[in-house]
């Protein structure tokens, strides 16, 4: 009884009624024309198969009348489920002579061959076929349940992926709005450090540094509240920045931005492109006597958005070493070299690759190696979306 009750949804169908109506009796006359070819051929009678198959057609489709009713004025209610197992359980059983005679007839009159009196209807071949017959619809209602049960357990798991969706993505939000907040504080305090030592020794610069501050923080503030934000509006960011670190760095510092207009409108989350800038500067060309270029460009290439921060500063350690070159990279990732890029405590690089991975996942990459003739360049590849 109980695993009776068990096979049945705990919850209405995810099917409409008549959909799922349909679906069962097609399969109940499936079933009921293999058992009718089955006889056949168990009797070795195949000049009735015709007749055969008709009977059995009737039988199984009043027991399913029968069934698929009771079913519908209780099972569907999970309320009265469990109490009315073992009423179903015994109607199971009585519709199989039921449904037997009334196929036998409901059969005579189709073939028109007649049909017994209910007076020498109980005979031993007869009753073998009543229990024929409760195996079928034994058979039937299996894999009706099953397949009810099947649909149940994939509309669970999609209700419950759904709801793991929503949570990852807030919890994505969350994660990208912690590795944001992590950024912003670094880049402003070294700013107003620079500015409070410049107000003492050259006013003037001083006051051209707090311009150009004035003018970054009017780019970014407003997008650091949005989940994305465009390629032209992290160029123009990326740009109140360089005025920033010209007034400090003056003629030493030579950037040069490349933006084709078709990619103005690309989307990309914000603040991704400053850490590498600043990496750049910091790391690669204010340590430099003679400075250097910078150069920032953005392409798209097969899909994907490839953005390119090159410098001709001081380079990276062991450039030409390969194994150099990879331990380089793995204390990037422990933040060594992102520090200057983005906050202290391990951030920069490292926090632009979590990013990516927390937006893009495997789609995004970005790649450090050495500059031709000598420098860092940073090669970031994520796909190209548009609005």
């Amino acid at each position: 009884m109980l695993t009776l009750a068990r096979l049945l949804p705990p919850c209405p169908p995810t099917r409409p009624r008549l959909r799922r109506f349909a679906d069962d009796l097609g399969l109940t006359v499936i079933v009921s024309t293999w058992a009718g070819v089955l006889l056949t051929l168990a009797n070795g009678r195949p000049e009735e198969m015709y007749q055969q198959i008709v009977y059995s057609l009737a039988i199984c489709l009043v027991a399913f009348v029968i069934l698929n009713g009771a079913r519908v004025l209780v099972w569907d209610d999970p309320a009265r489920r469990r109490r009315w197992a073992l009423p179903m359980l015994a109607l199971v059983v009585v519709t199989a002579p039921v449904a037997h005679y009334s196929g036998i007839v409901l059969g005579g009159v189709l073939l028109g061959t007649g049909w017994p009196s209910l007076a020498d209807y109980p005979t031993v071949p007869r009753l073998s076929m009543i229990v024929y017959t409760l195996l079928a619809i034994c058979a039937v209602g299996l894999l009706i349940l099953s397949r009810e049960r099947v649909e149940r357990i994939k509309a669970e798991r999609a209700e419950a992926r759904t709801r793991a969706d929503a949570i990852e993505r807030q919890a994505l939000q969350a994660q990208l709005r912690l590795l944001q907040a992590q950024i912003e504080p670094h880049m402003l305090f070294n700013t107003l450090a620079n500015l409070q030592g410049l107000i003492a020794i050259d006013p003037q610069r001083a006051s051209g540094m707090l311009d150009q501050l004035i003018r970054y923080l009017r780019a970014t503030l407003a997008a650091t509240r949005l989940d994305s934000t465009t390629l032209g509006a992290e160029f123009d960011a990326i740009e109140a920045y360089l005025g920033l670190m010209g007034v400090r760095m003056g003629e030493r510092l030579r950037p040069r931005l490349v933006l084709p207009d078709a990619l103005r409108a690309a989307r990309l989350p914000p603040l991704l492109l400053q850490p590498l800038v600043e990496n750049a500067i910091v790391h690669g060309l204010e340590p430099s006597v003679a400075g250097g270029e910078l150069l920032v460009t953005a392409t798209a290439r097969d899909g994907m958005l490839e953005i390119v921060v090159a410098d001709t500063g001081q380079g990276l350690p062991g450039e030409d070493d390969e194994d150099a070159r990879d331990d380089r990279d793995d204390e990037d990732d422990r933040g060594r070299r992102g520090g200057g890029g983005g906050g202290g405590g391990g951030v920069g690089l490292a926090t632009t690759r979590e990013r990516l991975h927390a937006v893009y996942g495997a789609r995004a990459r970005l790649d450090l190696g050495p500059n031709v003739p000598h420098g860092t360049l940073v090669r970031l590849a994520l796909p190209l979306e548009r609005p």
